[in-house]
């Protein structure tokens, strides 16, 4: 081979037939549109959601990027309102008490509730403030005030079987401060009338 050979065939085009040609020219013009559109449809598809899919609506993302635990402003003044029974038994103890989980008497059981009926309302309540075997004290609910327990203790036993009266309600915070601050001073009245009647005789 000769030198002028080697440099005829370096330089010579790749298409070599007029079929290579307009090939090479569609796909030219075809690639590139075609990039475009998937570009432009990328673009405008980010804003839409998936067939069926609610993950970027408003509420859901609100919901996604909540902190996880949260609070209550409760007015520390204003009257405590109490759970029934069955609100307790709905929010703590239906896991245990609905299965039969751990041992636990299921709700509804009078059989499995006889034995604790019989020992009573203050065992039970005891057992269910104070925790015994599986079941945590307060159900696992430290929140919840004995007279809530109370109650909830109540409702379960009524729907097993039993007929136990509704527990007292509490004294209220502020009626129970009066009635303790009025208590002395009620005390020291008779008190002081004594010692005057020995004094006037």
């Amino acid at each position: 081979m000769s030198n002028e050979q080697e440099h005829i065939e370096e330089h010579s085009s790749p298409i070599k037939t007029p079929k290579q040609l307009v090939v090479t020219i569609v796909l030219s013009f075809v690639i590139p549109i075609a990039i475009i559109i998937l570009l432009v449809n990328m673009v405008v598809s980010g804003d839409k959601t998936g067939a069926g899919s609610d993950t970027l609506t408003p509420e859901a993302i609100t919901k996604r990027i909540a902190p996880v635990a949260g609070f209550e402003l409760v007015d520390a003044n204003a009257p405590r309102v109490f759970k029934t029974g069955e609100q307790v038994f709905a929010a703590v103890c239906t896991a245990c008490h609905t299965a039969g989980v751990a041992g636990a008497p299921k709700m509804g059981d009078n059989a499995a509730w006889a034995p604790f009926i019989k020992a009573g309302y203050d065992t039970m309540l005891n057992v269910a403030l104070h925790g015994k075997g599986g079941m945590p004290a307060k159900g696992g609910n430290p929140t919840l005030s004995d007279y809530e327990v109370a109650r909830a203790v109540v409702y379960m036993a009524n729907k097993s079987g039993a007929s136990l009266p509704e527990p007292a309600a509490p004294a209220e915070e502020g009626a129970k401060k009066e009635a303790d601050a009025a208590a002395p001073a009620a005390g020291a009245a008779p008190a002081a009338t004594a010692a005057a009647a020995p004094a006037a005789a």
